[in-house]
């Protein structure tokens, strides 16, 4: 067994492409590996900024040897075609004779010795390498090769020899380089361990969730000793390791002058700008201290880079401050005309359009809405966009809602309205928290509303992996809303509302429903909520208030998970297959009562009475949102119908006795059909 090391040390990868690059080039060169039949042991991919790496250990040194079989023709073939067969094979085939089940045929049999993995390794590791997937690629020079960015060097070593690779005209060695300023001569290597060593030794650490922890672990550090606490920022923390080779970890000062402006801005600036993370004091208010990470050692233990980085950062909060001010300088409602002249999309009119369509169906929304004030649902629909003309926001469009929220306080709207403008694009993913205050519940399910029914009219719906325009997360969105706030909102007339805003004949109102089912589904599978049991309560066709749908799906799945409801699960199936094959058969419906006096058995009586008996009831109770009383009548129904299945001959041979019996099977199908569409349950 021996070890292959591979790194292709380029100018800057994008961070972004940085972690998904190392994963796919382990992917592409182990699937490599093993459609040629060699075996290793373990496979692991590294990246920095500069390079990216692989070592696989534990490979075979060659392939194993396998001995090759072709059949041929019968023996007593024509001569041609024997003669085409031997020419065809390897020159050490041996041919023999077998007995087959169509007759005695030809057999070639011959070995093939095993290949030398160092001969196999160019082909496999070139394809691979270019076949890595780059969100975007350039070409250099006069290559006609497109890769991420131009390539300085290759390592290839295998079991101490390099093999001989070449991509973009760069042929590979044993010798790399290390931090570009640091340690920038060749450096020869070995093996993985010796590459990892010198590396470290050239000041650079080449995993990069070790620079991660480095980051992490001295940013703490220094926090601490300031008295204060780093702002959590994972997302920031991976972007920042592919930045660096070798972290340095460095606190600077925020000018006095800057503490004014909203704290949002400060980290938005900061972190978006200038990949800084942020610090807050023991209140949890953001501090007047942030922490960079520099990519080399200064003689003056990072002075010099901090009072660049305080410089650079002054400019950049300069005219952060200068927006905060400039944007007070006029109302956010003085904004509001300046919507006109922005597209919402080209179908579907103006920013200016959209928000008097969220006005009226946020106040037709703030009914189903406990406490909500529909006076001030309007007022916040109507200054819901106008921060989007606001210089705070061209410049950071993060920030949108956010920066309405602190306009509008000044200009001295309510809280309530206040918050609902910051709120109303909330909640933006699964992690994100949902809105609880009743203005800003209406006009967040609103502003969605609308949007899904608008491009649902123009035809802009998300199609396979495809959703340019996030309605797969709006439509979760609402339904977060929903639940989580536990509102009797009916889909149906909120989206008639919706659709009544739009002019044209096209209703997606339908369309939108199962587009809702199937985003409940997602939505509630996480939760472990099986789907069908939703489908059988969606397939009904009369729920779209999903507070009392979720009830039923719970009141189901626990009648389902009982004895009895397993069984008359099993009697609602038996039921209805017999009723299909004899409908089909007959070309008839049997959905009329049964007569009584048709009735010969005591059995039939029974089950009769009970379903005149309970159906009603269990509609009542249905009606009445009592679910789980709903489900004990129908337990009733278990034994009559057992003893039904037990003791009657549905399809007898007199004609009026099967259709009486017929029509008291769809009578049993009848009554759980109330409960829910049975016939979606699975297994």
């Amino acid at each position: 067994m021996a070890e292959l090391l591979l790194e292709i040390l380029s100018e800057e990868i994008p961070a972004r492409m940085q972690v998904r690059a190392a994963k796919d080039l382990e992917r592409l060169v182990g699937d490599g590996l093993k459609e040629t039949g060699l075996e290793f042991h373990r496979a692991e991919a590294f990246v920095t900024p500069r390079r990216l790496a692989l070592v696989v250990d534990g490979l075979e040194t060659k392939t194993a040897d396998i001995q090759g079989e072709r059949k041929g023709p019968r023996p007593d073939a024509p001569e041609k075609a024997l003669e085409g067969f031997r020419r065809s094979l390897p020159e050490n085939a041996r041919v023999e004779e077998r007995e087959t089940a169509k007759g005695p045929a030809l057999f070639a049999v011959w070995d093939e010795p095993g290949r030398e993995t160092i001969s196999i390794l160019p082909e496999v590791l070139e394809t691979a390498v270019q076949k890595l997937p780059w969100p975007k690629s350039m070409r250099w020079a006069a290559l006609p090769t497109r890769w991420v960015r131009p390539i300085h060097s290759i390592i290839c070593v295998f079991d101490g020899t390099v093999v001989p690779i070449t991509f973009a005209d760069v042929s590979a060695s044993n010798t790399t380089a290390g931090h570009r300023f640091l340690a920038p001569d060749p450096i020869p290597v070995e093996n993985f361990d010796d590459y990892v060593h010198k590396l470290r030794t050239a000041k650079v650490v080449l995993d990069h969730q070790e620079r991660c922890q480095i980051i992490g672990s001295a940013a703490m550090t220094l926090a601490e000793k300031a008295g204060l606490t780093l702002k959590e920022d994972h997302g920031l923390l991976h972007e920042v390791a592919g930045l660096v080779e070798w972290p340095v970890v460095l606190m600077g000062t925020i000018d006095e002058a800057f503490m004014d402006v909203p704290e949002e801005v400060l980290i938005t600036s900061m972190r978006s700008h200038q990949k800084y993370f942020s610090c807050v004091d023991a209140d949890g208010k953001l501090a007047n201290r942030f922490i960079m990470v520099a990519n080399t050692d200064t003689k003056d233990g990072g002075a010099s880079i901090v009072a660049g980085n305080e410089r650079v950062l002054r400019a950049r909060l300069s005219d952060a401050k200068f927006f905060w001010d400039q944007d007070r300088a006029s109302s956010l409602a003085s904004r509001a005309p300046a919507l006109k002249n922005r597209i919402f999309h080209a179908k579907l009119g103006s920013l200016d359009a959209k928000v008097d369509r969220v006005q009226a169906l946020a106040a037709d929304i703030a009914s189903f809405v406990p406490d909500a004030d529909k006076d001030k649902v309007r007022s916040a629909a109507r200054l819901s966009k106008c921060d989007l003309s606001t210089g705070m926001v061209g410049e950071f469009p993060e920030l949108q809602g956010v920066m309405g929220r602190y306009y509008a306080l000044y200009d001295g709207e309510s809280v309530e309205v206040a918050d609902a403008i910051a709120e109303h694009y909330s909640p933006l993913g699964p992690d994100d928290a949902c809105p609880t205050k009743p203005t800003s519940v209406a006009l967040a399910i609103a502003d969605k509303m609308d949007s899904l029914v608008g491009f649902f009219i123009i035809d802009e719906k998300p199609t396979g992996s495809k959703d340019p325009f996030a309605l797969r997360r709006s439509a979760l969105g609402i339904i977060r809303l929903i639940l989580e706030n536990d509102l009797r909102l009916p889909l149906r007339k909120v989206l008639n509302t919706a659709k009544s805003h739009y002019s044209g004949d096209i209703d997606p109102t339908e369309e939108l429903l199962a587009f809702f089912a199937d985003r409940l589904i997602v939505h509630l599978r996480e939760k472990g909520v099986k789907f069908d049991e939703i489908r059988a309560i969606f397939a009904l066709g009369d729920e779209d208030d999903l507070v009392r749908l979720l009830a039923r799906v719970d009141a189901l799945s626990a009648f389902l998970a009982s004895d009895d409801g397993g069984n008359l699960l099993t009697a609602y199936r038996r039921a209805a297959n017999i009723l299909r094959i004899e409908e089909k058969k007959d070309g008839r419906r049997y959905d009329s009562p049964p007569e009584a006096a048709l009735f010969v058995q005591e059995e039939e009586k029974v089950l009769h009475e009970r379903l005149q008996m309970d159906t009603p009831m269990t509609g009542v109770a249905i009606a009445d949102d009592r679910f789980d009383d709903a489900m004990r009548v129908l337990a009733q129904l278990r034994r009559p119908i057992d003893a039904f299945f037990d003791e009657v001959t549905v399809n007898c041979e007199e004609p009026r006795l099967r259709e009486n019996r017929l029509k008291l099977l769809n009578g049993i199908r009848g009554a759980l059909d109330a409960v829910a569409d049975l016939s979606q349950i699975e297994g």
